[in-house]
């Protein structure tokens, strides 16, 4: 859940991180530190660093990477000060070769020298865009986490990793789909234009009451579902791919970043 009067609470980057790292937050980062640029994390092995890059070239639309850490680096001055890897992130989750091991709400105990953090925009970025716009966030709404699926959409495989797009789904009605195709097109480091919109069997989804991760959201049936490449597609990736170790957020439960929305807007 995503109750409301956190989000209000919580409405600076370095809110968002130091509640993380105090324990004090622990739910997902939806409608947080509006107007800043959330981001989901790929934690790996250098040794697997440079496959996974080339994975992220492959596919930038679900992997749009901003920026990549040094190997063991808890610190990334393109993303923020004050900022810890290891700690700034409600919840994490640690993969043991292609199994989720374990889920933390610190990864400092399982951190390693030879680790290098990718930041990978995430739809999460662009939603203030939307809510200035008047065009409504249903799981802001109704303070859920953002439902998001497997799909059938094959990803170009690259450097060891290969697997299915994950994407997050938002109902509107058409005018107001429309609008937020607009809108999103201008933030292509934050997933840009919806991949799909309509029938979600089109895409494999058999039913949007059973997201794979996140929160069901209600829509009517005047609504129209718009799918966004998600950057929850790396951890579905990881476990398909049989990666050795790994940490990764917890779906929804974002690194909030100093980055202006403004600063990766294409105008």
């Amino acid at each position: 859940m995503v109750p409301t009067d956190r989000s209000q609470r919580f409405l600076r980057p370095e809110d968002v991180r130091l509640a993380a790292r105090n324990g004090s937050l622990v739910g997902p980062t939806a409608g947080m530190a509006n107007g800043f640029v959330q981001v989901n994390l790929v934690i790996l092995p250098e040794e697997q660093a440079n496959g996974f890059l080339r994975f992220c070239q492959a596919n930038p639309k679900p992997c749009p990477v901003l920026a990549v850490s040094e190997p063991g680096a808890r610190q990334c001055e393109v993303l923020g000060q004050d900022l810890d890897i290891a700690r700034d992130v409600p919840s994490y989750r640690v993969y043991r070769n292609g199994k989720l091991a374990s889920t933390l709400n610190d990864v400092s105990g399982v951190w390693r020298d030879d680790l290098v953090t990718f930041a990978i925009g995430c739809s999460f970025s662009f939603e203030y865009a939307l809510l200035q716009n008047a065009v409504p966030v249903r799981h802001i709404e109704e303070e859920r986490n953002v439902p998001m699926y497997k799909t059938s959409i094959a990803l170009q495989p690259a450097g060891g990793f290969h697997g299915k797009m994950v994407v997050s789904m938002r109902p509107f009605r058409a005018k107001a789909a429309i609008r937020a195709i607009q809108i999103t097109t201008r933030f292509p480091q934050t997933h840009g234009a919806p991949v799909h919109l309509g029938d979600p069997s089109l895409i494999g989804i058999q039913s949007l009451e059973s997201p794979d991760y996140g929160d069901a959201v209600s829509v009517a049936s005047n609504e129209v579902p718009v799918f966004w490449a998600c950057g929850v597609t790396p951890q579905q990736v990881l476990m398909d791919s049989g990666i050795e170790f790994a940490i990764t957020h917890t779906p929804g439960h974002m690194l909030v970043t100093d980055i202006p929305e403004s600063q990766v807007a294409l105008f």
